[in-house]
């Protein structure tokens, strides 16, 4: 072990010995003091706009990454001014703690309640988007869990002036400042020391590109909750309205190329591919879409480029869209097993058996009819913010919100009952 490496590690153990202290004084503090601090540090933000923004600047001026990854990692007015109503919305939810999931009586008498608390302490490692670690905060301090962020390299000097602001908040409504703390360096080993932290962190949550979650996945000595890549499907149906499917592509594929719950692969049945495909491929084109498509697609519009073998498993995170033709929902289905990674998937259709054979028969975390596959969202599920997408099959699926970083407990009530 290097010296770096043992100080970050020191430096993570002094984050998650504080961290654990906050979060025992966070879970048992009511409602409203938490939701001031949520609405204070939304104040901060916007208080500190000017110097969040610069620092914002210094980050993407030093970034030599795509076009797609920048405008993930640029905050501008607009983008500030919504991580802080993304924080007041949070707040005027309702409190996750204290719920009783489940109450029953035993024929002893014995009455036993499931309740809802905090999961503990989080460690959130995310990559690019500013956003995130507000987000995360927001969402972990509602729920009474304290976090250790690290953003990545490239929004270091973002994540830091933002983190300032949510510190504000924290600070304003007499909770603990290390509720929410953030990683001192962006070295690589104190992401390490993150992943080796049992018993310092209950829970890590990757945010990023696949190679982040698969070292994630790969090294973690805590339990992770994590998402694959986000290579969402539209399938245009033969019975879609052609209309709503131009507009609901055009948005799932464009409205941000770099998130992940934009589509990646355009399918379309073979019945109206050569009279709607043309059509969708020129809409999109005019928005600065590029193609990867198959022999089928190209047979209609011979001047797509072609997919090679690896294309339709490409989750794009920019203007390029793999297309493919179909015959019919089963094929559909079949594609979607064979390349998606169970993220986010949409049918277009003005037939409902055939959309209820595609909402049944994907499983992926979130599956929609007639809808955008960018509203995979937390925002727009109602939670206010997500602090990621899961498509794992344990804990949670789709948005992380609220309720999903919660776990639960027993209290039972007796009088006087021993056991036989």
């Amino acid at each position: 072990m290097n010296a770096e490496t043992d100080q970050n590690t020191t430096a993570l153990r002094q984050a998650g010995e504080a961290a654990r202290a906050a979060a025992r004084i966070l879970a048992r503090s009511p409602r409203s003091q938490r939701d001031d601090a949520l609405r204070a540090a939304a104040n901060a933000l916007r208080a500190n706009a000017s110097d969040i923004l610069a620092a914002n600047e210094r980050d993407v001026a030093a970034s030599t990454a795509t076009a797609a990854f920048r405008d993930r990692l640029m905050l501008n007015p607009a983008r500030l001014g919504s991580m802080a109503k993304g924080l007041e919305d949070i707040a005027e939810l309702p409190d996750p703690l204290g719920r009783v999931l489940a109450d029953w009586t035993r024929p002893n008498g014995l009455r036993i309640r499931r309740m809802a608390t905090p999961i503990g302490v989080i460690g959130m490692i995310y990559e690019s988007r500013p956003n995130v670690g507000a987000d995360a905060a927001g969402l972990c301090l509602k729920s009474g869990n304290a976090v250790i962020l690290r953003g990545g390299s490239e929004s270091f000097q973002s994540a830091g002036a933002i983190n300032r602001a949510i510190v504000a908040g924290l600070r304003t409504a007499n909770l603990p400042e290390a509720v929410v703390q953030i990683a001192p360096t962006a070295d690589r080993s104190f992401v390490a020391a993150m992943l080796a932290g049992a018993g310092l962190i209950d829970l890590i949550i990757p945010r990023g590109g696949k190679s982040l979650v698969e070292r994630v996945q790969a090294e973690a000595r805590v339990p992770v909750l994590a998402h694959a890549e986000g290579l969402c499907h539209t399938y245009i149906h033969a019975k879609a309205d052609p209309e709503m499917a131009r507009r609901v592509l055009a948005n799932a594929k464009m409205r941000r190329t770099g998130i992940c719950g934009a589509t990646e692969t355009l399918l379309i049945d073979a019945a109206i591919a050569p009279s709607l495909l043309p059509v969708l491929i020129a809409d999109l084109r005019e928005l600065g879409c590029d193609f990867r498509a198959d022999a089928r697609a190209r047979a209609i519009v011979p001047d797509l480029p072609a997919a090679n073998t690896e294309d339709f498993d490409t989750e794009w995170l920019d203007a390029m869209l793999s297309v493919a033709v179909v015959d019919g929902v089963d094929a559909a289905l079949a594609h979607i097993t064979r390349h998606g990674s169970e993220h986010t998937e949409a049918i277009v259709t003005e037939d409902e058996e055939a959309a209820v054979q595609f909402l049944n028969g994907v499983d992926s975390a979130v599956v929609m009819w007639n809808a955008s596959t960018q509203f995979c969202d937390g925002g727009e599920f109602g939670f206010g913010a997500e602090i990621g997408i899961a498509t794992g099959r344990i804990h949670a699926r789709g948005p992380v919100g609220l309720e999903q970083l919660t776990t639960y407990r027993y209290q039972l009530f007796g009088t006087g009952q021993v056991r036989p």
